[in-house]
């Protein structure tokens, strides 16, 4: 069931709130102190309402949920990565991967303050899911373009590597000579 309204934290004007997730951030600060600290900065720009100690630390605690939801799914990831040897290509799907995790975080922590109604969750499903479909296929397409680039690297080695071994019987090199320059074109290659 939806919450009928935003609480004083989400209604803080977007800077402020930044500087309240400085100050939640900070291990030498306080909640109680942040709290002074936020109310004091409202004061000060000339607005009416304040934070409570309570709506501070709801907020602290939620955060903390999800940057412990986020560590632990970074973990696993690491883990799976490690054990399948699987190997992102590119900074491309690094930011795809990690824009995924990012939309899949802010939906579990959307449906944990049940924030979506029954009506809109499956659309967001649908996108996260359209998504990483779409991260799916990147990351095929730039592991095939790796290989083929991989396969026209070692093509172009062999064509210069046999133009060496002609170019250098011509020019009276020792077939020991030949081979070692044919084995450095090739070991370029790989």
């Amino acid at each position: 069931m939806a919450r009928n309204r935003p609480s004083t934290i989400e209604q803080l004007p977007p800077d402020i709130l930044q500087q309240l997730q400085a100050l939640l951030r900070d291990p030498r600060v306080t909640q109680l102190a942040a709290t002074h600290q936020i109310n004091a900065i409202l004061e000060a720009e000339g607005h009416q309402d304040r934070v409570s100690k309570s709506a501070v630390n709801r907020y602290a605690v939620r955060m903390e949920q999800v940057g412990e939801r986020l560590r632990q799914s970074r973990q696993v990831s690491e883990m799976w990565i490690n054990r399948l040897g699987a190997q992102p290509q590119g900074q491309l799907g690094n930011l795809v991967n990690e824009m995924l995790r990012t939309l899949s975080f802010e939906l579990a922590d959307k449906l944990m303050e049940s924030e979506l109604s029954e009506e809109s969750i499956p659309g967001v499903i649908d996108l996260l899911k359209d998504l990483s479909l779409t991260a799916m296929r990147l990351e095929k397409a730039a592991s095939e373009n790796v290989k083929r680039e991989a396969e026209i690297r070692k093509a172009f080695a062999e064509e210069a590597a046999a133009a060496t071994e002609s170019v250098g019987r011509e020019a009276g090199l020792s077939a020991e000579g030949v081979q070692a320059i044919k084995d450095k074109i090739l070991g370029i290659a790989k």
